[in-house]
């Protein structure tokens, strides 16, 4: 899954076109797994087997109602002989990519079941194929490519199937300062992004001047880092980052989110924001590590999660 600091909304191709777009954003240590793996068919009464919050049994793929497992199958050629299991580390609908990281993933376990190899850049083509065009979801395109490529990258976005992926060269030494002073609160509020994501889509015009400064606060947040300056300002560039996106459209915070967020200010966090399109999932704040233990206390009762940042991009793994 991912983490994105700078530019979201500027990923959207009806923005990029136009305007550009650039991202920062990293891979973190919480991860998407399909298992793929082969059965004899003509010995069940069914073709194909999905499981995931439920399981499905269906002797044609049409049957299969989970729109991504359906159409990534159909996307690949396969129609039979073929068992699917799908967990998460973390759950859906909470701001860290998890529905593209998932995508990503399916379509890489259904192309090494059938002995290809894609490269990663293609696989996040492929992941962004299907949402936007297959299944019609009004979706961006950087959380497919940072699920493929991982590492903590700026992203520019040229075309749907242009995108250039510049990795930030920091020392481990750094990234480790970097991530003790990351902190992530789940609001409790999980939300589908899509119609969040289309309200946006709808408002491009007038939010133009907005996007263009997100983006550019993507080459900032990169440079702040690549130059060693110290993370109280990127932390302060968070909290402008928030401000900007907070006035894309009314539904991207509420007074739930407003008031937790004020909350982490006052315990002593530099800035932060709302990951995802907004709306709930998880709170990042940027904060000293002896602050960490009061900004813990600040939220009685809610889970926090500590991350590991640049984590590899989507894998296989053969058994």
């Amino acid at each position: 899954m991912r983490i994105s600091f700078f530019g979201g909304g500027t990923d959207f191709p009806e923005h990029f076109r136009e305007c550009g777009g650039a991202v920062l954003a990293t891979a973190i240590d919480k991860y998407s797994y399909v298992t793929a793996s082969a059965f004899q068919s003509h010995l069940f009464d069914y073709a194909v087997r999905v499981s995931y919050s439920r399981g499905e049994l269906v002797r044609k793929i049409e049957e299969i109602q989970h729109p991504v497992f359906r159409e990534c199958l159909r996307f690949c050629g396969l129609d039979r002989d073929v068992e699917l299991h799908a967990v998460a580390d973390l759950p859906a609908f909470t701001g860290l990519g998890s529905s593209s990281t998932f995508t990503v993933c399916l379509l890489q376990a259904l192309h090494a079941y059938s002995g290809k190899f894609v490269p990663s850049l293609q696989l996040a083509y492929e992941a962004i194929h299907i949402e936007r065009h297959v299944l019609g979801e009004c979706v961006g395109v950087q959380d497919q490519t940072t699920a493929a490529v991982g590492g903590f990258n700026i992203l520019e976005f040229k075309a749907e199937d242009n995108i250039r992926v510049t990795p930030l060269g920091l020392s481990p030494r750094r990234i480790e300062e970097f991530e003790a002073h990351l902190l992530a609160l789940f609001t409790g509020i999980k939300r589908r992004a899509a119609e969040i994501e289309s309200r946006k889509v709808k408002n491009l015009n007038s939010n133009q001047r907005t996007l263009r400064h997100m983006q550019s606060m993507a080459y900032r947040g990169f440079e702040l880092l690549s130059a060693g300056r110290s993370l109280s300002e990127f932390g302060a560039l968070l909290h402008e980052a928030w401000q900007a996106k907070r006035s894309l459209d009314p539904m991207v915070s509420n007074e739930e989110i407003d008031a937790l967020y004020r909350r982490g200010i006052e315990a002593g966090a530099w800035g932060g924001k709302l990951l995802g399109a907004g709306g709930g999932g998880f709170l990042l704040f940027m904060a000293p590590p002896d602050v960490q233990p009061r900004l813990r206390a600040a939220f009685p009762g809610m889970h926090t999660l500590s991350l590991r940042v640049s984590a590899p991009g989507s894998q296989v793994i053969f058994s």
